[in-house]
């Protein structure tokens, strides 16, 4: 029997709401992520994860983006 291994690697970026007033606004997060995402140019998101720490404002929210480029195929 023969095995093998498969590695690849993955692009990714966080970002996250400003510190402070609206900190907790899921809708404001998807916004940036997504104008994030658009920027890329064609890229095969691989999956989104979405966090949030407790603060004094609410939830601070933030999110990361695993990616693909064309050219990583």
């Amino acid at each position: 029997m023969t095995s093998t291994s498969d590695s690849w690697t993955i692009r990714h970026f966080s970002q996250a709401n400003p510190a402070g007033p609206g900190c907790d606004s899921m809708p404001a997060l998807l916004r940036r992520l997504a104008d994030s995402i658009d920027a890329l140019g064609p890229v095969e998101v691989q999956d989104v994860v979405i966090e949030a720490e407790i603060t004094e404002y609410g939830p601070w929210r933030s999110g990361t983006v695993y990616f693909h480029l064309p050219e990583d195929e």
